[in-house]
Parts: structure tokens; C-alpha cells; sequence
């Protein structure tokens, strides 16, 4: 076989519908719209969520509570997570996204203090929990805000 005697499989692809196209087509006048009613008609059908006039399900139900939109989404990282590190390593926002450690920096990175650090390395953060500090300065190393 050579490349210009390549062809899709047979039945693979299927030709699309002329819609319109003459009675013969099986698909003329009403290009299967059907006679009347509000989809036949061009720039008709509804909305999503419209239930034909009934009060719709998004509006049936209650609300509660209060969503804050200017609420900061922190990337989190574990102390424990960061011995993979060599010590005196600097690690920076972009060297955890590079390790696979955190997918994307959201508005910033919070370091916690979840498990124990015993390599000896500078971070680069921008915050950290009161017990993150305590565990990074007493491994030795330093807690730098950004």
C-alpha cells in the first residue's frame, strides 16, 4: 500500500443530509421540521431550562446561603509533600507546578503543616499556616512570603 491509495474504510464515513433539496431527496419542502409549530419556524425552539410556561426547576427551588464571589482559592501544599527535595533547594510556585505537586496556581499557594519536613530547604509561598512556619524553621529552613 502506498500512500496515495489511502482510503477511509468503507461505511466509515457518511455523507451528511442535503436538507431541502427537492422532493426526490426524501428530505425536500419541510426538510423534516414537519408542517407547523414553533421549531419548524426558523430562530424557533427555546431557551434551556424553559418548561413551556411551568415555573422551572432553577426557579421551584430553594436558595440558601450565600456564595462569596471574591473568595481566594489556594493552591495547598503539605509540608511532607515537599521532601522530594534536595536540601538548600529554593522551591517556588512554579518548581511545585514543574514536580507535579500543584496543577495551576489559583490566587496564590498556601503551605500547611500536614506531616513532617525533614529536608532543609527555603520556601517560596504566598502564605503559610502559623504550624507550617514552626516545622520549616525548626528543619532548618526558611518561609519566605511572595
Amino acid at each position: 500500500m502506498k500512500l496515495h491509495e489511502l482510503r477511509p474504510a468503507n461505511g466509515s464515513k457518511k455523507n451528511p443530509k442535503r436538507k431541502g433539496r427537492g422532493t426526490g431527496s426524501g428530505q425536500g419542502k419541510t426538510a423534516g421540521r414537519g408542517s407547523n409549530g414553533q421549531n419548524s419556524r426558523s430562530g424557533g425552539g427555546t431557551r434551556p431550562g424553559f418548561e413551556g410556561g411551568q415555573m422551572p426547576l432553577y426557579r421551584r427551588i430553594p436558595k440558601r446561603g450565600f456564595t462569596n464571589i471574591f473568595k481566594k482559592q489556594w493552591a495547598v501544599v503539605n509540608i511532607e509533600d515537599l521532601n522530594i527535595f534536595e536540601n538548600e533547594t529554593v522551591i517556588t510556585p512554579e518548581l511545585l507546578m514543574d514536580k507535579g505537586i500543584i496543577k495551576k496556581v489559583l490566587d496564590g499557594v498556601k503551605v500547611l503543616g500536614g506531616g513532617t519536613l525533614e529536608k532543609k530547604v527555603t520556601i517560596q509561598a504566598h502564605k503559610f499556616s502559623k504550624s507550617a512556619v514552626d516545622k520549616i524553621e525548626s528543619a532548618g529552613g526558611k518561609a519566605e512570603v511572595i
